[in-house]
């Protein structure tokens, strides 16, 4: 079949599969959030270097949660929670079982994203609270997450991007969202006008969310330097 220029410049039908992946890549995100947020505050504790040094917990969180979850290509991790989405939402396909896969697979990336960021605050400050006899929460979210909160900022802003990546994956499988419309809709009906809507529809999504996030850790460090 010959390529489509009139339906090419028609792109009101990606505006679904637009929405499912902008819902399903917003909540994994916000769930992987949740789940690497204390596993990565965690690891920069729990470190020899740490506010609370404690090898068990650090190795635990590192070399078994962390590590070996992240070894598992995404693509596999999956199909292995495939049974996961059915018994939580009891169904195997569409964009919100694959919520729970993007969610889980996201989080250990998560942490080492805010684990790294964590670590660039200046000993000094740490430091310098302890001695103002600060305690170990107030020490987290009041001197190191407010000092690293540009980093947190742009690692969170490549997590949405790689989740937009990794929602693309699963739109193959059942996912639904603009990796099910480029591949399916598109690639497997020989629609090619299909395939490169959704293409340019996930450039420009990419496009909006780096412009958002480079702009907010713009602000943030300029506000730093003010104060």
């Amino acid at each position: 079949m010959g390529f489509d220029w009139i339906k090419f410049f028609q792109f009101q039908n990606m505006v679904v599969p637009l929405w499912e992946t902008v819902y399903m890549v917003f909540i994994s995100t916000i769930a992987a959030l949740i789940i690497g947020l204390p596993i990565g505050i965690l690891l920069v504790t729990s470190d020899e270097k740490g506010v609370k040094p404690n090898k068990t917990i650090h190795k635990l969180l590192d070399m078994i949660i962390v590590n070996i979850t992240r070894s598992i290509p995404f693509i596999i991790l999956m199909v292995l929670l495939i049974p996961l989405s059915r018994l939580l939402v009891h169904k195997s396909y569409g964009s919100i079982a694959f919520i729970i896969p993007l969610s889980l697979g996201s989080a250990p990336f998560v942490a080492r994203i805010i684990e790294g960021a964590l670590k660039e605050v200046d000993e000094g400050l740490i430091e310098a609270s302890k001695s103002m006899g600060a305690t170990t929460p107030e020490i987290i979210f009041k001197v190191m997450i407010p000092e690293a909160m540009p980093a947190l900022v742009h690692g969170m802003t490549l997590t949405l991007i790689s989740l937009i990546g990794y929602s693309a994956m699963a739109g193959t499988i059942g996912g639904g969202g603009l990796g099910n419309a480029a591949v399916i809709d598109g690639y497997q009906r020989s629609k090619p006008e299909v395939m490169w809507q959704a293409t340019i529809v996930i450039i420009l999504l990419v496009q909006i969310i780096q412009f958002i996030g480079n702009s907010i850790v713009k602000i943030l460090t300029n506000k730093r330097k003010r104060v």
